[in-house]
């Protein structure tokens, strides 16, 4: 009785679940140079662990304990003392999730990037200022940023910034075909100039479906040689100088930098943010047309037309349009005032 109620324990330690019960996976972080102990917390903490001194037992009888490896685990319901060491010994790692976010700054992708990763922030910047690594992946340190696809990646938590760096770029370079890029080259455009102009559309609209023609009025004034006059780039000025985006005002036009479009011809230096799949597209594939001026409607999209007096009657009626919200929000505002009151 003895033997068997011995056997029917030790069958129970091994393979018996020792897990709540619980729907989907559970996830698990073991930082580098975690004791046992500390893992087996980190096990308790994510409501993996039912039972820890069972657990404690087997790796303790097994010598599994001393090697489990650093990282990041799933576990579902149902597991046993057996499949959760073997797991861990095994250093059997699950992925972690990261999304790069579209027309950004590289400190707010290296945030969000490092938010789920185990580097800091600002070794994911010290990447993308390395010229060493930017020309492995054959370009430079003015426009390694720009090649940081918007896209969700799946790499581990463990990983180092360099690392990530090059996924991401490597994911790119799968991105723009050699369509894409014969494409881009019958527009006289290299792939550093796409970028340049996709980042200017970014920042232009969110309205994907009018970014072909958006891109198409740039293209058209660069072929005709104008200035751009593109307002984002006065943004990236301002960014730089101030440390945020702003409304502009008339003295912004004037500003002396080098990213100022409306004081220098042809593209800017680079790119000013990491451009999206569909700004991207839009360049390569712009719209035809013979616009050369756009304005605001005050809904997201524009208005395009093809000769300054036209684009000067448009602007009028968006002045006039913002002037009469304003006046709204204003007779609104003094309204709840007076319901206060």
């Amino acid at each position: 009785i003895l033997f068997v109620a011995g056997a029917v324990c030790g069958y129970w330690v091994v393979f018996g679940s020792n897990t709540p019960a619980f729907d989907g996976e559970r996830s698990v972080k073991i930082p580098p140079g975690a004791s046992f102990a500390a893992a087996q917390d980190s096990l308790v903490a994510a409501g993996v662990l039912e039972r820890p001194w069972t657990f404690n037992l087997m790796a303790t009888a097994t010598g599994w304990g001393e090697q489990i490896k650093e990282g990041h685990y799933l576990f579902e319901a149902g597991r046993s003392n057996r499949d959760l060491l073997d797991v861990l010994r095994r250093g059997l790692q699950a992925p972690v999730r990261i999304t790069v976010p579209p027309g950004s700054r590289p400190q707010v992708v290296a945030e969000a990037v490092a938010s789920r990763l185990y580097f800091p922030p600002e070794d994911f910047l010290q990447a993308l200022r390395d010229p060493a690594l930017a020309a492995e992946l054959n370009t430079d340190t003015t426009r390694l940023f720009s090649y940081m696809l918007p896209e969700t990646y799946f790499v581990y938590w463990l990983s180092d910034a360099r690392s990530v760096v090059k996924k991401i770029k490597g994911e790119f370079d799968q991105f723009v075909s050699e369509e894409m890029r014969a494409a881009a080259a019958r527009q006289k455009l290299s792939v550093d100039d796409v970028l340049t102009v996709a980042s200017i559309v970014e920042w232009e609209t969110n309205h994907v479906p009018e970014k072909p023609r958006v891109a198409g009025v740039y293209l058209n004034r660069l072929r005709q040689g104008w200035r751009l006059d593109a307002d984002p780039t006065i943004q990236y000025a301002l960014l730089q100088i101030e440390g945020q985006r702003r409304r502009l005002f008339f003295r912004d036009y004037q500003l002396h930098h080098p990213y100022n479009t409306y004081t220098f011809r042809g593209l800017p230096p680079g790119p000013i943010n990491n451009p999206s799949r569909s700004s991207i597209e839009a360049v390569i594939a712009p719209e035809s047309h013979d616009y050369m001026f756009f304005v605001a409607l005050g809904d997201g999209s524009h208005a395009f037309t093809r000769t300054l007096g036209e684009h000067r009657r448009a602007s009028q009626n968006f002045h006039n349009l913002m002037r009469e919200r304003r006046r709204q929000q204003a007779l609104e505002q003094q309204a709840l005032e007076s319901t206060g009151k």
